[in-house]
């Protein structure tokens, strides 16, 4: 190699780099499943490449409450419930709110969402309906909750968002559609009491997953990406 020259990659390393991009370019957060149950093996074969997730000092805080069958329609009802009700306690807060960009970014995937089901501007009773989907899991067959241990505060909560995200990549290259929720720790006193949680743990968020309704409204658009000038700052590079 001359000298000033970029290195080559080798071909496994390219198809390593083309597969990891073709996963994160067609996995889309799916909001409509088919009532197909994923089958056990495939389950735990997403969460044995998950566990791979690297975490600060490998302490692997993550503590994840799988449900399926019953167990899934009876946490659905209990969290629907909750929701209509209307009394959230999150055990991590929430945003304060969402300013410049990212307030941009939350409202056109917001409004991409309500062209896709067909919720009118304004329409206070549809838009009502489709948030309640978030509690009913979207229809999915198995939802799971993942769980930080409180004393490692923000560095526990980061090493399961990164866990969060190998969940979805290997579901999604095994054929398993899937949407990460925070919704879903709106509710953590009673996603604890109906799954044993212990109370020194926090609940972050559900991943709800199973095999796409590829003819569901909701899952017909896709959220884009800022480029790399929004979101990077070089310095001597």
């Amino acid at each position: 190699m001359m000298d000033g020259e970029a290195p080559t990659g080798t071909a496994p390393e390219m198809d390593a780099i083309g597969a990891l991009e073709a996963l994160l370019r067609t996995r889309h957060s799916c909001r409509g499943y088919r009532p197909d149950a994923v089958p056990r093996d495939v389950i735990e074969r997403i969460l044995a490449v998950a566990q791979l997730t690297p975490s600060w000092c490998n302490t692997q805080p993550w503590r994840v409450h799988v449900t399926g069958g019953a167990a899934t329609e009876e946490l659905r009802e209990a969290v629907l419930q909750a929701a209509r009700a209307g009394a959230p306690a999150p055990d991590i807060a929430f945003p304060q709110e969402y300013l410049g960009v990212y307030r941009d970014r939350r409202r056109v995937s917001g409004l991409q969402l309500y062209a896709a089901t067909g919720v009118a501007a304004g329409d206070r009773e549809a838009s009502r309906r489709q948030a309640l989907e978030n509690f009913r899991f979207f229809g999915a067959p198995h939802v799971a909750i993942v769980t930080t241990e409180a004393a490692l505060g923000p560095y526990g909560a980061v090493d399961c968002g990164a866990y969060v995200t190998g969940f979805m990549l290997a579901a999604q290259a095994l054929g398993v559609a899937s949407i990460a929720q925070a919704s879903l720790a709106m509710y953590a006193p009673i996603l604890r009491a109906r799954l044993g949680i212990p109370e020194g743990r926090q609940v972050l968020c559900g991943i709800s997953f199973g095999y796409e309704d590829t003819a569901h409204p909701a899952n017909a658009f896709r959220t884009d990406r800022a480029p790399l000038a929004e979101v990077v700052d070089w310095h001597g590079a």
